[in-house]
């Protein structure tokens, strides 16, 4: 059977909910993508150009810190579900440090997001060259509002 990681990054909460909930379901590990320095409200106000999150997703060669630990043994798993809001029709750049940060090849990554009007845009080609020599990396669903954990549980093992 397929080792799995549900590793996410949620600034407000709402990703974390889903990720806990499909790491539930799938009976995988749970692992959180946590910036070195938190996002505060105002960091998050993508009205303001200058708010940090505009900052960095205007630089899509930026890279945030990464803070906390890091994933021991990353290569037990096989799978790795990476969930993560939809900021500015892409992934946050900090989901670019984490696929970075490791050795990746040979994994089937799935992309999972939540998002309070989009979908994935274009997170899958922004986050291609940050997993170089992946098995395979691919658009999930989109995991806004509540799932059942039935739903989950089957949407999970269409992708083990």
């Amino acid at each position: 059977m397929s080792k799995v990681l549900v590793a996410y990054f949620s600034a407000t909460g709402t990703t974390r909910m889903a990720a806990t909930a499909l790491a539930d379901a799938a009976g995988a590990d749970l692992y959180e993508i946590t910036p070195e320095v938190p996002y505060t409200n105002n960091d998050l106000n993508w009205r303001d150009e200058q708010s940090r999150s505009s900052v960095e997703m205007n630089d899509p060669k930026g890279r945030p810190s990464i803070g906390g630990d890091k994933v021991s043994n990353m290569e037990q798993y096989d799978t790795i579900f990476l969930c993560f809001p939809i900021w500015w029709y892409v992934a946050p750049t900090i989901v670019n440090t984490f696929l970075e940060s490791y050795d990746m090849h040979g994994k089937k990554i799935v992309l999972f997001a939540t998002s309070g009007g989009s979908g994935f845009g274009k997170t899958l080609e922004r986050l291609e060259d940050s997993a170089p020599g992946v098995a395979e990396i691919m658009e999930g669903v989109m995991l806004n509002g509540e799932k059942s954990k039935e739903e989950l549980k089957e949407i999970t093992e269409h992708y083990i």
